[in-house]
């Protein structure tokens, strides 16, 4: 949804839209590495406007389908955000120096010709709800790294793992001198 800012009126404007069943994908396109979908997603919200700059309040729900980060299942996580935004038209470019953004202008966005586009500034507050390690538990004990058997449903027959491959080497290693040497030869 596109917002046409000289239209919205003094008391402010009110929206509602759906947007259907994995609507990201046409903003993302072939991203690689995009292993998430989402259930339709339910945007409400409202636009303030004063002078040049515009104040989005917005409620977005949806659902988030992923797999668990340590067994693979598929995982469902629901969303219910809200959050406030405020853009300003693109500023002009100057022959300033770039300069590092303070606290307050990390809250801002911008826009360019007049409009506002809705669904990247939706997604981009969707992605943020995605955990880092999405998991289908607290609990779950994840895949077996030998075998591959989901451990939450099946035991494991592997031998318990003997440790990292490229240490084996020193897994009799001693260490001779040292501080107990020192201290018997002064004796």
């Amino acid at each position: 949804m596109k917002i046409i800012v000289r239209n919205i009126p003094e008391d402010g404007l009110k929206f509602h839209f759906t947007n259907g069943e994995n609507w990201h994908r046409r903003l993302l396109g072939n991203e690689r590495g995009m292993d998430f979908s989402l259930e339709a997603t339910s945007v409400d919200g409202s636009a303030e406007k004063s002078g040049d700059t515009v104040t989005l309040s917005v409620e977005v729900r949806t659902a988030i389908g992923t797999q668990c980060g340590r067994c693979l299942e598929p995982l469902i996580i629901p969303v219910n955000s809200e959050f406030k935004y405020t853009l300003i038209p693109v500023p002009e470019k100057s022959g300033e120096p770039e300069v590092e953004l303070s606290l307050d202008e990390l809250n801002i966005g911008y826009y360019k010709e007049d409009e506002i586009d809705l669904d990247p500034i939706i997604l981009e507050q969707v992605v943020l709800q995605i955990p880092i390690k999405p998991l289908c538990s607290e609990a779950c004990k994840g895949l077996c790294p030998s075998c591959g058997a989901d451990l939450n449903s099946e035991p494991c027959e592997c031998r318990a793992d003997a440790g990292d491959l490229r240490f084996v080497a020193l897994k009799n290693f001693k260490v001779m001198g040292g501080d107990k040497e020192k201290n018997k030869d002064s004796k």
